[in-house]
């Protein structure tokens, strides 16, 4: 849904390709689009960029692998995706076999699972799991390799449409297939997976190709404008990860400490050295996302230095007047306040909060009623905007206001409710694999998969 340019794609077809990978989808928006089942990039765009590659894969007679479909993953957003590849097979008359991977997971299951098993969590931050929270949220599983190496092998399909996956699957599931060694396939799925981030200049809106032989892979960009380097290469290791030496994904992680790094042209890297390592257990992530209220929020800026230097206290004393003037609220928000030119972007981490000579203020209010997250941020917008401070000139506004409505609807409010690993006694355990044929005047599903172990 971010395009890229037609010209890298006629690149790539004029060279051949084995398949067209695309991860759909992330976790740095937040938890809203999980709970939410919408996507987060644009219909238009996700159509637009679809229609493309799907032409082309078909021109190529290859897979076009989509993994984490729609954004999140979740059975509203494959539904979603499905519904795009079905107009365009309509529009482009084209029959479709789509192999889909489901990776929802009931919360009864993960209740079930949580009993029979335990759930670790993913990282420090992640949140309690507690059933009356799971209860209440949208939860999918995140899929490894593995059911989309089934997918392609039960079938051989034109596409395959997979939920919540890991970001190298849609781009290592053919080679390891094939027989490729997994460590150089996973980490070449890696650089893969954000397209020409890791070129010079880098884009998250245009393509690379990998070429993965016994022992070794190339990677470059298909656009002449950019070029694969060493050090742009060798950097992308670090890409989302804590460390440059381990990919993890499930079953096991790649060892990226002996890997080497070749220039063997203006703008292809060589990489050798990359070793699978396989753990005793299988482990996948669970993400759950649960709805905790409605947002309102205002956006401001001041430019008065007075103010300014006040600041700080003016919005502690602007909360100790909400909550003695709305006693009948207390416990029913949340009121946040984000300074930017200060210390918006990085909070408490911030090393050096020195504001300029004007700062932006985020004013947000978030409760389980609307109305109520409604009226106070109304309520704080209007105190700050007129609250007195020691050597005020004026008698007029503390803020200035860029919008007319000044307040606005932010939607519902998510949070994660399971950021946890499960272990798996079979990799496809929790996912669900279906054939569905798309043909240009009807889609329906005509073979169901089931995992090895019956479940999901």
């Amino acid at each position: 849904g971010y395009g890229f340019p037609r010209e890298s794609l006629e690149a790539a077809l004029r060279e051949g390709f084995d398949a067209i990978g695309v991860d759909g989808g992330s976790t740095d928006p937040g938890p809203y689009y999980l709970g939410e089942g919408v996507p987060f990039a644009s219909g238009a765009g996700v159509e637009r960029d679809t229609r493309l590659l799907l032409k082309a894969s078909r021109e190529a007679g290859v897979p076009l692998i989509i993994t984490t479909a729609g954004g999140a993953g979740a059975k509203p957003h494959v539904e979603w995706m499905l519904g795009i590849l079905h107009r365009i097979a309509s529009s482009e008359s084209l029959s479709l076999r789509v192999a889909v991977v489901w990776s929802d997971v009931s919360p009864e299951r993960v209740l079930e699972l949580m009993d029979e098993r335990g759930l670790e969590p993913a990282d420090p931050g992640a949140p309690e799991p507690r059933p009356e929270t799971i209860k209440a949220s949208r939860v999918v599983a995140q899929a490894g390799l593995e059911p989309v190496i089934e997918a392609l092998k039960a079938w051989e399909p034109d596409v395959v449409l997979a939920g919540r996956a890991v970001d190298v699957a849609a781009f290592a599931a053919l080679p390891v297939m094939r027989g490729m060694d997994p460590g150089l396939s996973i980490h070449m799925a890696k650089i893969l997976e954000c397209g020409a981030i890791a070129a010079e200049p880098g884009s998250g809106s245009d393509s690379m190709m990998g070429v993965i032989r016994p022992g070794e892979f190339i990677v470059y960009p298909l656009n002449p404008s950019r070029r694969a380097t060493v050090a742009s290469i060798a950097e992308h290791a670090l890409y989302e990860r804590p460390t440059p030496y381990n990919e993890h994904v499930p079953g096991g992680y790649v060892d990226l400490s002996n890997a080497t790094y070749e220039q063997i042209d203006d703008r292809t890297v060589r990489v050798k050295g990359s070793r699978w390592v396989q753990l005793d257990s299988y482990k996948v992530k669970l993400e759950g996302s649960r709805p905790v209220g409605y947002r309102y929020l205002t956006i401001a800026g001041a430019r008065d230095p007075g103010f300014i230097a006040e600041l700080e206290r003016l919005i502690g004393e602007t909360r100790r007047i909400l909550e003695g003037q709305l006693p009948e609220y207390r416990g029913k928000y949340r009121l946040i306040f984000r300074v930017y030119g200060r210390d918006a972007v990085m909070g408490p981490w911030e090393p050096t909060p020195r504001p300029g000579h004007e700062v932006g203020i985020v004013i947000e209010a978030v409760s389980e009623s609307r109305e109520i997250a409604r009226d106070i941020v109304a309520q704080a917008r209007s105190v700050l905007l007129h609250i007195g401070w020691p050597g005020r000139r004026s008698t007029a506004g503390n803020l200035a206001f860029p919008f007319s409505p000044s307040d606005f609807y932010g939607g519902r409010v998510y949070e994660w409710s399971l950021w946890h690993l499960v272990t798996l006694r079979d990799p496809l355990e929790l996912f669900k694999l279906e054939l569905w044929e798309l043909k240009p005047s009807y889609k329906a599903p005509v073979e169901v998969y089931g995992g090895a172990t019956g479940h999901g």
